[in-house]
C-alpha cells in the first residue's frame, strides 16, 4: 500500500510503498476513506511525542471499512462503515473499567504509538471495545474530521465544561479544535467569545456561532476585555491552541467559581507553563484537562448530528490527495487558512 512517511524528526516525508498491516487477534485492519489532518500530527512529526517511534506513518483522524478481523473480535465484521477515537482503550484496564478509555494504561493510538491512518489501510487494536459504527448518513469525510478536533471538543465542552445555555464560553485559538468547540457550546446555548490573532479565522468563528470576537494582537489585556465583555469573565474557558500565553489568557478569562479547560496540548518547551494560581485559589476556579472522547460517548455527538444541531462539515475546508500531504503536514505551523483539511484519496 502507499504511505506517507518519515524517517527522522523535523525531516522529510515522503509517499512510499510499505506493507499492508495485518489485524492482531483484538484488532481489525481498516480500509482508510477518508483521514484529517491534525497540529497533533505535526507535533509528531516534530518530536514532541515521547511514543513516536522511527520510521512512522502519521494520521489519527481517520473513517472507513473494515478490511480484515482479528480472531477474537466479535462485535465488528468485514464491510462495516466505523470510526473511532483517536485515543483506543484496551478494554480491561481500571480506567477503561470504569469508562475513562481516553486515559487508558494501556492505550492505543494511531499515528502516535503505532502506524497510522496516512495510508490506504491502518490496522487498528482493541476493537470491540474502541469502534464506532458510522450511520449511512454521515460521509466519510465528515466523519473523519470528527476523529480529534470535533470529538475532543464535545468532550471538554459537555463532560469536563459541563456548559449550560446562557453562560460565558471563551475559546482562545479558532483552529479546528477551536471551531469546533465554538459550534458546539454554540449549538448548546452558551455565548461564545473567539480569540485569535487572525482576522479570518475570527470572521470564520462568527459563522460558527460565534457572538464576540477579540483580536489579540489589538488588545493589551485579553482577559481584562473577556472579563469587560462578559461582565465579570466566562463561566468556561477554553485554551485549543495550547501555548503559554494562551493558557494564561483562558484561566485569567474566567469569573470566580469558573473552569479552564485545557485542550491544546502543551508539548516540548510548553509542557510547564505559567498559570495565575492567586486567581485560582482566590476565585476558586477549576482547571482540567481533556484528552480525546471514549467511544461510547459518541453516540451522544452523532445523535446531535444526525438531529443537525451540530453540523462538522462546515469545518472541512478543502480534501486532498495522499500525494499533497507531506506539504500539507509540515507547513501546519504557519496558520494557513480556516477550516479543516481531509485526505480522501490514496491512489
Amino acid at each position: 500500500m502507499k504511505a506517507a512517511i518519515y524517517r527522522e524528526f523535523a525531516g522529510p516525508v515522503t509517499i512510499e510503498s510499505v506493507p499492508d498491516p495485518a489485524p492482531t487477534n483484538r484488532g481489525v485492519v481498516i480500509r482508510v476513506e477518508a483521514t484529517g489532518l491534525c497540529r497533533s500530527d505535526w507535533h509528531g512529526w516534530m518530536g514532541h511525542d515521547p511514543d513516536i517511534r522511527l520510521p512512522h506513518v502519521p494520521g489519527h483522524e481517520l473513517a472507513g471499512v473494515i478490511e480484515a478481523v482479528g480472531k477474537q473480535v466479535t462485535a465488528w465484521k468485514i464491510g462495516q462503515r466505523v470510526t473511532l477515537p483517536f485515543v483506543c482503550g484496551c478494554g480491561t484496564c481500571t480506567e477503561c473499567a470504569a469508562g475513562h478509555q481516553q486515559v487508558c494504561d494501556r492505550q492505543f493510538q494511531p499515528g502516535f504509538t503505532h502506524w497510522g491512518s496516512f495510508a490506504k489501510y491502518v490496522a487498528i487494536d482493541y476493537a470491540d471495545a474502541n469502534l464506532v459504527g458510522l450511520p449511512e448518513e454521515i460521509d466519510f469525510v465528515t466523519a473523519a474530521s470528527l476523529g480529534c478536533r470535533f470529538a475532543t471538543a464535545f468532550r471538554a465542552i459537555v463532560d469536563q465544561g459541563r456548559v449550560s445555555a446562557g453562560q460565558w464560553v471563551a475559546v482562545h485559538g479558532s483552529g479546528g479544535v477551536g471551531l469546533s468547540a465554538i459550534m458546539i457550546a454554540s449549538a448548546l446555548g452558551a455565548n461564545v467569545i473567539a480569540i485569535d490573532i487572525n482576522d479570518q479565522k475570527l470572521d470564520f468563528a462568527r459563522t460558527m456561532g460565534a457572538v464576540e470576537t477579540i483580536d489579540a494582537t489589538t488588545v493589551d489585556d485579553v482577559a481584562a476585555q473577556v472579563h469587560t465583555l462578559t461582565g465579570g469573565g466566562a463561566h468556561l474557558s477554553i485554551d485549543a491552541l495550547g501555548s503559554p500565553t494562551t493558557c494564561f489568557n483562558s484561566i485569567a478569562s474566567l469569573r470566580k467559581r469558573g473552569k479552564h479547560v485545557q485542550v491544546g496540548l502543551m508539548l516540548a518547551s510548553h509542557k510547564h507553563p505559567s498559570i495565575p494560581m492567586d486567581k485560582v485559589i482566590a476565585g476558586e476556579l477549576a482547571i482540567l484537562g481533556s484528552h480525546g472522547m471514549q467511544a461510547h460517548r459518541y453516540p451522544a455527538m452523532l445523535a446531535m448530528i444526525r438531529a443537525g444541531k451540530l453540523q462538522p462539515e462546515k469545518l472541512v475546508a478543502q480534501t486532498i490527495d495522499l500525494a499533497d500531504a507531506p506539504g500539507a503536514l509540515t507547513s501546519m505551523d504557519q496558520h494557513r487558512g480556516t477550516g479543516v483539511t481531509v485526505i480522501d484519496h490514496f491512489g
